[in-house]
């Protein structure tokens, strides 16, 4: 018989490794991210309240495994390496303009403070909603919709300024 949890926890696998690589930007820093996540939850299954959505759970498990890894880097003096968005192009070497879109706003979130991209990819890419995402982070839900605003401004601006 399969456990639910676990079943839950596998489900929602590719959710935590997107979430991972918007932190790191580092496909192997994000891979260790997420089982360190996964071992983390299955220590802390009991703390889990089956009635609340797992992925706000698991999401703030992983964000605070990710600060646990900054602040240890920054102990060792080392940064984490941030890689510049990928480029796309068809199997001709040609650029679609969905594509071109695509790595344009990338790089116009990957310059965004990072408490601003950490709210945008929560709420815009996984689909959390403003509280639960004010529960990952640890602020409070007015605070993610500030955030939120002035991040999306700012994304205008730099996707208007690359349009011209």
């Amino acid at each position: 018989m399969t456990d639910p949890f676990c079943g839950l926890l596998i489900e929602k696998l590719p959710n935590l490794r997107r979430y991972a690589l918007s932190l790191c930007r580092k496909g192997d820093v994000a891979d260790d991210l997420v089982q360190s996540t996964v071992e983390r939850a299955l220590r802390a299954r009991d703390s889990y309240d089956p009635a609340s959505r797992i992925e706000a759970w698991l999401f703030r498990i992983l964000r605070n495994a990710w600060i646990d890894i900054l602040r240890k880097n920054r102990v060792r003096g080392q940064e984490v390496a941030i890689e510049t968005a990928p480029e796309f192009a068809d199997e001709d070497g040609h650029r679609g303009e969905a594509r071109l879109m695509v790595a344009s706003v990338m790089t116009a979130v990957s310059r965004l403070p990072e408490a601003q991209r950490e709210v945008v990819l929560l709420v815009s890419v996984e689909g959390l909603s403003y509280a639960e995402t004010a529960e990952v982070l640890d602020i409070p839900k007015g605070t993610v919709m500030s955030r939120l605003c002035r991040a999306r401004s700012t994304l205008a601006g730099l996707l208007n300024a690359s349009a011209e």
